[in-house]
């Protein structure tokens, strides 16, 4: 037998292999990860994209639009699928912050084969669009293209007069600036095939590139609209623009277009909805899980420093810190002088000079630089109303359109998911809810107020002004496997976004790169049934401006938004709540597709708060300041009379834990 410090050094020797053999097998098990679940390893991108598939032309799909002849695919479920089709000139050089322009014709036939480039954006681990750069930055400036799906037809069988199809228009999430596109995330083939509609997806610009206010743009501007800043809400009129002129090609009905969209695009759709210039370029309108957040143009413009402060990355401190990083002055007081006596057009030939990740960059948020901090809508008075999109509505000034909305019942556990202070994460794949209790009391009140703003305020509004067409949902399927020790369903539950694969029948998911395991075999006859279910309904709804029973008799009919009101007592000082019916959609296993009552609002989730019995007052407050000191209604004084007690004793620096 050896000495003691031959036996020490043997262990040690020991204890470096089995080192070894753990880093080799964690390394090899992402690698498989990478592969089966389409998960990107640190500082790649996905090892595989449906972007790039490499199409064939099939020449019965050939189509003469207006500005040229357009060949596709054959694609699955008896579709025919066209991608990457021009709807607006590149906005590129003195294009850049200008109105969306026609594109040129083209003599020859444009394949459309593949998928246009993303817009300009950040990767997000959540989202559908990666990057090979290190610091996330995705997408060009020239990706103002769109794609359709449609039922297979000869040339010669396209239909036509009274035969046409319904079109969707689907409009991508990301929240206006990061992760997604109008690409193979959104795959309408399914939608399309079985549901015998017409499928549409674009994309548009995003970030600060889609929503940019500031007086010089504004000086230069051919007409109100160009100058209102929502570049990216022209895009998406240009595209509803495009599907009027050229959608009967391809077998759709440009009288019946329905737009619909999730998170950020749902917000669009709800925007699109008081934009004077969409009059008549949609007919019906499906919200998933919006919201009515906006910015005035003076958030939007103005420095910190004035009377009516800016936000942190208003176009003036953006000018500001560009400036400033090109080197163009010594220091950011320089710069901020320099950009104040710089002639418009010189200031407008150095922003449009500037490359997109120059742009990009300015607007990182310091402490996460992983994402941008960007004005939202704005609310310019031409193109968005100046006041509350709300008391437009209810005054009703709004296109007079059959709308659905709705929400998901654990919508925030998508965002917790990802934050460390909420769940440990390691390599990327092994997440610990780190307090379960204190994770699903956030998430359901987070979840519930987003339903208050996605669904309860602009179905009220709407049945206010006296507009009875509306129906609303919440999803509700939560049937995710347990995958390396942790339950998917406690995790993710019915998340933000996860019923967009049912409305598309397509469960290959980029924007969740774990789709693959979300969406396991267990769970598989459940989620189709319901995802068929789901298309009938959407499709219903765009046929016929109502979603009845989804076309198929052997499921409840979906009742309109009518509301009725009562008085909740055990909100302080009472309060009227208003209470209607919803569709809740699940699987037979998690109760069915039934019917139930939505009966939410922002006071009864504060009356919840106060009477949770396992929290002292200071966890209240620090609850509170987490769930509302986001939103754009919140202040410092309804902080310090919340609820019966109030938080006046406990300042917010205090409260945060």
């Amino acid at each position: 037998m050896g000495g003691p410090t031959e036996q020490n050094a043997g262990k040690k020797r020991w204890r470096w292999l089995l080192i070894a053999i753990f880093l080799v097998l964690l390394l090899a098990v992402s690698a498989v990860l990478a592969i089966v679940v389409n998960w990107p390893l640190p500082g790649q991108g996905r090892l595989f994209s449906a972007d790039k598939v490499v199409q064939i032309a099939d020449v019965s799909s050939q189509r003469l639009l207006a500005l040229g002849s357009v060949v596709g695919f054959a694609a699955p479920d008896e579709t025919h699928a066209w991608l990457g089709i021009p709807y607006a000139r590149p906005p590129l050089a003195d294009l850049r912050w200008r109105a969306p322009q026609s594109p040129e014709a083209w003599a020859d036939t444009f394949d459309a084969l593949a998928f246009g480039p993303p817009c300009v954006q950040l990767a997000a681990p959540i989202g559908g669009v990666s990057s090979d750069e290190a610091d996330g930055f995705a997408g060009e400036e020239d990706c103002l293209y769109l794609n359709v799906w449609a039922p297979r037809r000869e040339a010669d069988q396209v239909a036509s007069a009274g035969e046409r199809l319904p079109v969707m228009v689907w409009i991508h999430a990301g929240d206006n600036r990061i992760g997604h596109s109008g690409n193979s995330s959104y795959d309408g083939a399914r939608l399309a095939g079985t549901e015998e509609v017409v499928v549409v997806s674009f994309n548009y610009r995003l970030g600060p590139f889609g929503w940019f206010s500031h007086p010089a743009l504004r000086a230069s501007a051919r007409d109100s609209l160009e100058a209102s800043g929502n570049f990216g809400t022209l895009d998406q009129i240009r595209a509803l623009s495009w599907v009027q002129a050229n959608i009967e090609e391809f077998g759709g009905d440009p009288n019946n277009v329905t737009v619909f969209g999730a998170s950020a695009g749902g917000t669009n759709v709800l925007a699109l909805l008081v934009v004077d210039a969409a009059r008549g370029l949609f007919h019906r309108a499906i919200a998933q899980s919006a919201s009515t957040d906006s910015v005035s143009r003076a958030e939007a413009e103005n420095a910190l420093t004035a009377e009516v402060a800016g936000q942190r990355h208003s176009s003036a401190e953006i000018v500001v810190s560009l400036f400033e990083n090109a080197g163009v002055v010594p220091d950011r007081d320089a710069a901020r002088g320099y950009a104040e006596s710089l002639p418009d057009a010189d200031l407008l030939a150095f922003l449009r000079a500037r490359p997109s990740r120059e742009i990009v960059d300015a607007y990182r948020d310091p402490e996460r630089p992983d994402q941008l901090e960007v004005p939202r809508l704005i609310r310019d008075g031409a193109l968005l109303p100046i006041a509350d999109w709300f008391s437009e509505i209810r005054a009703g000034r709004f296109h007079h359109v059959p709308i659905l909305l709705g929400a998901n019942r654990d919508a925030m556990k998508l965002f917790l998911s990802q934050d460390e202070k909420r769940v440990m994460r390691r390599f990327s794949i092994f997440y610990r809810i780190r307090n379960t209790e204190d994770y699903a009391r956030r998430s359901r009140y987070h979840s519930e107020l987003w339903a208050v703003r996605a669904v309860v305020r602009p179905a009220t509004a709407i049945t206010d002004s006296g507009y009875a067409e509306v129906f609303a949902y919440r999803f509700d399927w939560d049937e995710e496997p347990v995958f390396l020790g942790t339950d998917l369903s406690e995790l993710f539950g019915a998340a933000q976004g996860f019923e967009i694969p049912f409305v598309f029948g397509n469960f290959e998911y980029p924007a969740l790169p774990m789709s693959r395991v979300l969406f396991d075999e267990s769970s598989r006859p459940g989620r189709l049934a319901l995802s068929a279910a789901m298309m009938g309904y959407w499709a219903e709804f765009a046929r016929e401006g109502r979603p009845g029973r989804g076309g198929q008799i052997d499921q409840p009919t979906w009742p309109r938004w009518t509301q009725r009101r009562f008085t909740n007592d055990s909100i302080a000082n009472g309060s009227i709540v208003p209470m209607a019916p919803i569709l809740v959609l699940d699987t037979r296993e998690g109760g069915g597709i039934r019917l139930a009552e939505m009966k939410l609002s922002r006071e009864e989730v504060i009356a919840a708060v106060d009477a949770e019995r396992g929290l002292d007052q200071n966890e209240k407050c620090a609850l509170f300041l987490d769930l509302f000191s986001g939103l754009p209604e919140w202040s410092l004084d309804e902080y310090r009379g919340i609820g019966r007690r109030g938080c006046a004793d406990f300042p917010p620096m205090s409260a945060v834990r």
